[in-house]
């Protein structure tokens, strides 16, 4: 069964979508077949990956609903292992239609079960809230990304935020955990970067991620052009650290890079020889 990944933080503007995105480009890249989910209402995940907005389209809103199966949605994109199951404005109402539903935190995990085992990972890209959506999102993840700026409002964002987990594996989902804290929009060249990086090293321990995702005018670029940061700028700083990023997230979880074992297959062939010619 494909693993479930959730890139979730209750504060907007911390590089959520953008990592999401481009995370699960590279994952694709790397050779392994994924999913993106777009849980959010404003449905930046699809239109970051080209799809314009749609009201006649299908989206995961239909299928938390129970009006369409996760498989007729999902959506192939420009990049061959990668797949979406796009977002919708109508999410915005699915707070309150879900409200009343006995199974209302575990609709998202119950669609996604049929299609699981089709993927190597799923990524789920959630609201700026914690809210029913991203509450459905903590139940179905295996694992949990908290993308965050070196910033002191931040910590205060991230403790509500593990309270939050905490109760959830309590109620429904004893197996979930945050496996890694992700800093974003970085700029190494100020003294309370290096503070907040300090605090969090501190209090997360090897759970903070090596890789920081730096501040990059072609990740900004990339979504009004409808593409993942790889595709809009193979050689930007932006595309390497999410590389970065991908082999970090696969070494943690053991996870092979067909991709990568390719790589290391080809140059583990000899050289052919080159026989010299009769005038050599």
């Amino acid at each position: 069964m494909g693993k479930i990944l959730g890139v979730v933080n209750q504060k907007g503007g911390v590089g959520k979508t953008t990592t999401a995105i481009n995370l699960a480009a590279c994952l694709a890249l790397e050779g392994l077949k994924t999913l993106l989910v777009d849980c959010d209402p404003q449905a930046n995940c699809s239109s970051g990956l080209g799809f314009l907005r749609d009201d006649n389209r299908h989206s995961i809103y239909d299928v938390l609903m129970g009006d369409s199966q996760a498989e007729a949605v999902i959506l192939p994109t420009e990049i061959d292992r990668l797949w979406l199951l796009p977002g919708s404005k109508n999410l915005t109402g699915a707070n309150i239609e879900l409200a009343s539903a006995s199974d209302r935190a575990i609709r998202l995990r119950s669609a996604l079960q049929p299609v699981q085992a089709s993927y190597d990972l799923i990524v789920l890209d959630c609201p700026p809230a914690l809210d029913l959506l991203t509450l459905n999102a903590l139940v179905a993840a295996n694992t949990l990304i908290v993308p965050m700026q070196a910033e002191y409002f931040a910590l205060e964002g991230i403790s509500e935020l593990v309270s939050t987990l905490e109760r959830v594996r309590a109620a429904f989902n004893p197996d979930a955990v945050i496996e890694g804290v992700l800093l974003t929009m970085y700029d190494d060249r100020t003294n309370l970067a290096q503070q907040v990086t300090d605090t969090l090293r501190e209090y997360f321990r090897d759970r903070l991620y090596h890789t920081v995702i730096p501040r990059n005018i072609r990740l900004a670029e990339a979504p009004s052009h409808g593409k993942p940061v790889a595709l809009y700028d193979a050689h930007s700083r932006g595309t390497q650290a999410y590389f970065e990023l991908a082999g970090e997230f696969l070494a943690r979880n053991h996870i092979e890079s067909p991709s990568a074992a390719e790589r290391l297959a080809a140059a583990a062939q000899p050289e052919p020889k080159v026989h010299p010619g009769p005038y050599s």
